[in-house]
């Protein structure tokens, strides 16, 4: 029984880690590059003539599909100049579609592009946002469209400077957009009709996330991309392929609900643009995909019920949207200061969000303590260790009297080879009579799969963790050991993993594998020939497997083995000098 158990645990394991690596990290090794940056996308304002000829009333936010060949490079611009940000604003459309994020590089390099968030419908990757109204069905009311140019209050929008875009429609009434940001990745946006017009006027203000190409997915089953939000308190979570297959069957629209609150937008996975709505006005917000020369993706908000504005009066309407990193710290900052539900969610965290969390503000903590996240992750492997060491401290009490037990345990089996029944009966009375427990070696590995698999998550999804080094040739703790044994560490100008993505094997997936392989060896041998070869290639099927993890999880899971290794060697000597009788038979 001792064996099947044993055995049991052995295949488990491996099925957790070879499922692990097969359906929730693929690929890591090859990260996906943002989109590269354009340059020269800023232009000077121009303030358009009071009234000048519209191109047509615009429709509701999820029927519109641009033409991309028809749209002009040289636009009149805003010009967005603020800490963390750089861009403009089209006014064309009024539209915020040129956002650079001056904090973050492409690549480790920081000569290299700055990453680029959105992006003008004229260039290869169109990304933008863009708020408008819309009319109840049979009113005849002249709106801004899709290319109406805009007057600007400023030539730049600052912390400091808001800026209001206008327009007249020749009718009576004005339309204006006062769009305002803080120091940060958000903006405050005030939608206000003034009616000079002798008649009330019902309008719908709405706001829209566009997106009209489908990004590069990796397939990462561990991390979300697409389209999400917040709905009635309900992460609603949709991917492209979903939106797609959805929106082509239900004219499409691939997810719609109405709410009072909440949030939705697209994310990437550093990387979110999301529409706020005003948190006590009822709404619909709706994820979209059309297909039309390309594939378009589009969230949006649309009021419930319409706004009146009232003959020589004027309405308003206030929401913020969000461009920008996901900072954990500051979508719990904006969270809590504009009172969005679950704006948190915007980080992938996963199904363990109850630990993930937690485990990344200790890591987070301990990098603000030591200034190195490498050395964060050391010391909370200590941490968990110290947390779960009454659990190893049994376990490997077990296994060092399971060691000493091996003699009268090889005894009995040649005694009994012959009675499989009375054999285990024997077993049994031993291991009751030493106090001994065979299946405890594997509990202090159950019981950190769900830490293990939460600190990946949150090496792998939290921007905190983007290129963020820890010594020597580590650069970047979320992505692999850019090492590798098969070329020499580098020395031969030859990359195998390119050919077959096995044979990349780097320093530190190296040590883990050695430093596995002496834990192994401190364990108590299985008695049955076909399970000890099993252990043995363990740790070189582990080595291989985990290589292509982040370098941070297999720093931490040498450390960890080279914490149990210290732990295990104290205990066994322990035992061998208060329990010397064990290993006489």
């Amino acid at each position: 029984m001792d064996q099947k158990r044993l055995f049991l645990a052995i295949a488990a394991s491996l099925a957790i880690l070879l499922g692990f690596q097969l359906l929730v990290a693929p690929h890591v090794a090859k990260q996906m590059p943002p989109t590269s940056h354009v340059a020269n996308v800023q232009h000077p304002v121009t303030t358009p003539r009071e009234g000048a000829p519209d191109a047509g009333a615009a429709p509701s936010p999820a029927t519109e599909t641009p033409s991309q060949a028809a749209v002009p490079r040289n636009v009149p611009r805003v010009k967005i100049d603020a800490p963390q940000v750089e861009g403009s604003i089209s006014l064309l459309g009024a539209r915020l579609d040129d956002l650079v994020l001056k904090d973050y590089h492409e690549e480790i390099s920081p000569s290299s592009p700055l990453v680029r968030l959105l992006e003008p419908r004229s260039e290869d990757h169109p990304y933008y946002i863009q708020y408008g109204w819309t009319a109840p069905a049979g009113e005849d009311v002249k709106l801004p469209g899709n290319d109406t140019v805009w007057a600007a209050s400023t030539e730049t929008l600052t912390p400091a400077t808001p800026v209001t875009l206008s327009w007249d429609n020749g009718a009576g009434l004005t339309f204006q957009i006062e769009l305002s940001i803080d120091d940060h990745y958000m903006f405050s946006v005030q939608q206000t009709v003034k009616n000079a017009t002798g008649q009330a006027v019902k309008l719908f203000p709405w706001s829209r996330i566009r997106r009209d190409y489908e990004p590069k997915v990796a397939g990462y089953y561990v991390l979300f991309k697409g389209l999400l939000g917040v709905v009635d308190g309900t992460l609603q979570e949709t991917t492209y392929s979903k939106a797609k297959s959805e929106g082509e069957k239900k004219n499409g629209i691939a997810y719609e609900a109405d709410a009072t609150g909440g949030w939705a937008g697209i994310t990437d996975k550093y990387w979110l643009t999301s529409l706020i709505p005003d948190q006590s006005v009822p709404s619909k917000v709706k994820f979209y995909y059309q297909d039309d020369n390309g594939n378009h993706y589009q969230a949006d908000y649309i009021t419930q019920d319409p706004q009146t504005v009232p003959a020589g009066g004027s309405a308003e309407l206030t929401t913020h949207t969000f461009a920008g990193a996901k900072v954990v710290s500051l979508l719990d900052q904006y969270e809590s200061q504009y009172h969005i539900p679950s704006f948190d969610k915007a980080v992938d965290f996963g199904w363990f969000y109850f630990l993930t969390k937690p485990i990344f503000f200790a890591l987070d903590f301990l990098n603000r303590l030591f200034g190195n996240f490498g050395v964060a992750i050391l010391v909370f492997t200590v941490l968990v260790k110290g947390l779960f060491f009454p659990l190893a401290n049994y376990s490997y009490r077990s296994m060092s009297k399971m060691k000493l037990l091996s003699p009268k345990m090889t005894a009995i089996r040649e005694r009994f080879k012959d009675d499989p029944q009375k054999m285990q009966q024997e077993m049994m009375g031993l291991y009751k009579a030493e106090k001994v427990n065979p299946a405890s070696g594997c509990l202090p590995m159950l019981v950190q799969i769900p830490v293990f698999f939460s600190l990946y998550k949150v090496i792998f999804v939290t921007i905190e963790m983007r290129q963020a080094p820890f010594f020597g040739w580590i650069h970047d703790l979320s992505q692999v050991d850019p090492t590798n044994v098969f070329n020499l560490f580098g020395l031969i100008p030859f990359n195998p993993a390119h050919y077959l993505p096995l044979l990349h094997l780097g320093a530190w997936p190296l040590i883990m594998g050695i430093t596995m392989f002496l834990q192994q060896k401190m364990n108590p041998p299985p008695p049955d020939p076909t399970q000890a070869r099993l252990f043995q290639f363990m740790p070189i099927v582990f080595t291989f497997m985990m290589a292509s993890f982040p370098a941070g999880l297999i720093i931490y899971w040498s450390w960890n083995n080279t914490l149990s290794i210290a732990q295990q060697w104290l205990i066994q000597r322990q035992t061998r000098l208060t329990k010397p009788s064990l290993a006489r038979t």
